[in-house]
């Protein structure tokens, strides 16, 4: 144990003009990041108004939230669904994405990953989606659905729970071409071509076999990335879901632990139960990127 610590003290040491040049972004990171997630666990087992100084209730808040708050349990079965489909169909829309656009010529590739990307950075693309998706005869979606026979009256998708999640799903997909997107695209771009000519040489004969046996393994850490940035969007949908459906969603057929959280955080003002719906969130949000991260480790082997 002695000669362990003398080691890593000596390696500390060779390494400090390093640690010295990353110390800025380290505080940043604790103080932003690190230290509001101990803050939120600590508040969590607490009753805080904001007003008063917190009161100490053990585990009431968690009692509440599992036992007593249906809203909540409906929360945690819609963010689940929006997980499973939006984290890996996110994912995959971008790796699929990236893939087809790296076999373009550079000057069609800029323009076509600018169009792909630029719906995630786009402050009207609800606003487009809640015209196409409106609920009344101008509506592109209802038009056309009519035009054809398959409706004779309007669709409410925003308001009616058996259309609300299919459309939010479609939306939120046709946004999450974003920061995951482009890392995959700019490591399509960095890998040597030399894997292929050596990979053809072992057996690998067709652009399957490549993608499978060499680039996806290459690729690994910017996989590894996307999916975390996609797992993350579809955690954080709450905001999305307000914007168009508005807040409460019909029988809360869309909501969202995020909705349950904004709710009690930022209008209620309870703080101890908000921190503990962010904690339970935490904790989700870490088993899914888990659970992607086992799957994309076993990839090419």
């Amino acid at each position: 144990m002695k000669k362990k610590r003398e080691n890593l003290l000596q390696a500390m040491n060779r390494g400090k003009i390093g640690y010295l040049f990353i110390l800025p972004y380290i505080l940043i990171f604790f103080t932003f990041t690190v230290l509001p997630v101990i803050i939120s666990i600590i508040f969590s087992f607490t009753s805080f108004n904001v007003l008063e100084w917190p009161k100490f209730v053990g585990f009431a808040n968690y009692s509440r939230l599992f036992f007593s708050d249906s809203v909540f349990v409906t929360g945690v079965k819609n963010t689940i669904v929006f997980a499973v489909i939006l984290g890996p169909g996110g994912f995959l829309m971008s790796l699929i994405c990236a893939w087809f656009i790296n076999e373009l010529s550079p000057v069609i590739r800029s323009i076509v990953t600018l169009i792909f990307y630029a719906p995630s950075i786009s402050g009207n693309a609800y606003l487009i989606w809640s015209i196409f998706f409106s609920g009344d005869d101008y509506g592109y979606a209802n038009s056309i659905l009519t035009r054809l026979g398959f409706i004779t009256e309007p669709i409410q998708f925003f308001t009616n729970p058996d259309y609300m999640i299919w459309v939010i799903i479609i939306i939120s997909l046709w946004t999450s071409l974003g920061t995951g997107f482009l890392s995959l695209i700019a490591a399509f771009q960095g890998i040597d071509r030399t894997y292929y000519e050596a990979g053809a040489i072992d057996g690998i004969k067709n652009r399957w076999q490549e993608l499978w046996y060499i680039t996806m393994p290459l690729l690994r850490p910017q996989m590894m990335f996307s999916s975390l940035m996609s797992i993350t969007s579809s955690f954080s949908i709450g905001p999305a879901i307000t914007a168009l459906c508005g807040y409460p969603t019909t029988d809360y057929a869309a909501h969202t632990i995020m909705n349950h959280l904004t709710d009690y955080g930022s209008t209620r003002f309870e703080m101890g139960y908000a921190s503990a719906i962010a904690v339970v969130l935490f904790f989700m949000m870490i088993g899914f990127n888990k659970i992607m991260q086992k799957f994309l480790a076993g990839v090419g082997d």
